[in-house]
């Protein structure tokens, strides 16, 4: 059985009477992408949020390695959690290289040179660059790098991919999964259903704030509750070599 490193149990967040998120139990294990799908106003986000310790939950709790989130020293929690947020706008208008230095700066000994990291993410001729002088391709890949330089053992991405075209979303997500491959714990929420059903181990279909169910990707993706939640008709396309391609019929 995989080794749970962040868990939230019954978490609660409600906004100006709104309720955001209720009562959503899940796991991210190491070894393993957990995907977070559902429409817009699902509450992914707001789970997200909930799992990070951005937001304090108003029932239920996060368990960090086997110990209350907010129990951890904000600098150790940041060590151990990197947190792709769906929407960045630093203060002050950084450089790319002074961005990945940041991240660097808490990865400590054996973090990779400046430029490794610039390579891993294709930033090398971007490095003197403004970020308010970047596509929001560039962005997302700035951000992503800096935010993986420690090699943190939770990752949680929300919508990183939003701003990627098709070829920089799938390097994103293969990269996620080679994290995962290497022992970390890894959530990401997606829009992209074929994405999700590529790269993710389980799924965590969401509806109005709820958890509407949690399993393999084949079970979620072939739920009519998937169909329900949406209000789309799918069309499911089986491949060859396995797994399925999901289009909207009609």
């Amino acid at each position: 059985m995989a080794e749970v490193a962040l868990e939230g149990k019954g978490l609660a967040f409600s906004a100006g009477g709104t309720p955001l998120v209720q009562g959503v139990s899940t796991a991210l294990e190491r070894g393993r992408v957990l995907g977070v799908i559902g429409p817009n106003g699902a509450g992914k986000s707001t789970l997200g949020k909930l799992l990070v310790g951005q937001l304090a939950p108003q029932a239920g709790e996060v368990m960090l390695m086997g110990r209350p989130l907010a129990a951890w020293p904000r600098r150790e929690r940041a060590a151990l959690i990197g947190h792709l947020p769906q929407h960045f706008e630093p203060h002050w208008d950084y450089r790319v290289d002074e961005l990945l230095r940041l991240g660097l700066d808490r990865a400590g000994r054996g973090a990779p040179t400046l430029e490794v990291l610039a390579g891993h993410f294709d930033l090398g001729a971007l490095l003197k660059r403004h970020w308010s002088t970047l596509s929001g391709g560039e962005r997302a890949r700035a951000l992503t790098a800096a935010v993986l330089a420690p090699d943190p053992p939770v990752v949680l991405a929300d919508e990183p991919a939003a701003a990627l075209d098709v070829g920089q979303a799938a390097a994103l997500m293969a990269r996620l999964r080679k994290l995962a491959d290497g022992g970390a714990a890894v959530a990401v929420v997606v829009h992209d259903l074929n994405l999700a059903a590529r790269w993710c181990d389980r799924l965590l279909l969401m509806e109005a704030g709820r958890a509407v169910t949690e399993a393999g990707p084949a079970e979620v993706l072939n739920s009519p509750e998937l169909d329900r939640v949406f209000a789309t008709r799918f069309q499911r396309v089986a491949l060859p070599e396995g797994g399925m391609v999901l289009a909207p019929a009609g």
